[in-house]
């Protein structure tokens, strides 16, 4: 349906070099967004541009930490310079460090917070500029069901996360007047290079699906649907959400 047809649009996707950013790029280009993807490692943005163009969308890469003073601005004014426009942004960039809460040190909290929490922020912060002057923008945080529901072995990364949650609430608050939503997606466990470890441990995976009532761990493909969704018209009425993509895991009871 046309009301899912993202052709025109300019999109921004941090942590695209691989995992569930790489998917939700390819993604968009393939609903017909021209897409700035956005990783700190050079040869895994390549990857995905390549990708992208070899079925015949646009991409640009850039090559930025967006945790470091001032990186929201740049990316956002590299993506203006090269698409000639924004209006979507998606928040995927985050990392966990899977310690008891005793053990986090306060550098670690911080790196966490700084990826997680505060880069988004700030990135939303730019592209909303552009987007509320418009009066027209999409942004889709990426979050977790981390943050809706305690898991062990994870308090920074929770709190990091619930952040988002309320970010995102707070942001569809002041901005969805200028024609900008903000909405989030929460997923589950997702095979992807960061949680390959885990998920090759039998156990955990048995553990993890005790815990899922679709009885499987999640693919990468799984989160593009509802990404492509909340970034087009078929969502203009939403704004202020958060859709937990989790197999039913946070409603799971005893």
């Amino acid at each position: 349906m046309t009301r899912f047809d993202l052709t025109g649009k300019k999109a921004i996707i941090t942590g695209a070099g691989r995992g569930i950013g790489k998917a939700l790029a390819v993604g968009l280009a393939e609903a017909g967004a021209q897409v700035a993807v956005v990783s700190r490692t050079e040869s895994d943005l390549q990857e995905v541009v390549q990708a992208i163009e070899a079925n015949g969308g646009v991409a640009c890469p850039i090559a930025a930490d967006v945790t470091e003073a001032g990186a929201a601005e740049k990316v956002v004014a590299q993506a203006l310079d090269a698409l000639g426009g924004l209006h979507i942004l998606v928040n995927n960039a985050g990392m966990n460090i899977r310690k008891k809460a005793h053990e986090v040190s306060e550098a670690e909290w911080d790196r966490i917070m700084d990826l997680n929490l505060k880069a988004a922020f700030f990135l939303s912060q730019a592209a909303a500029r552009t987007m509320c002057e418009q009066r027209y923008g999409r942004i889709v945080n990426i979050a977790s069901v981390a943050g809706l529901v305690a898991l062990r072995t994870g308090v920074a990364y929770g709190a990091s996360k619930a952040g988002v949650i309320q970010m995102t609430r707070v942001l569809a608050l002041e901005w969805s007047k200028f024609g900008v939503n903000v909405n989030a997606i929460a997923p589950w466990y997702f095979r992807t290079p960061l949680t390959e470890a885990l998920l090759n441990d039998e156990a955990f995976v048995q553990e993890v699906l005790q815990r899922t009532p679709s009885g499987r761990i999640g693919d990468v493909e799984d989160l593009v649907g509802p990404t492509i969704f909340l970034s087009s018209d078929a969502a203009a009425y939403i704004s202020g959400q958060t859709i937990a993509v989790d197999g039913g895991m946070s409603v799971y009871g005893f």
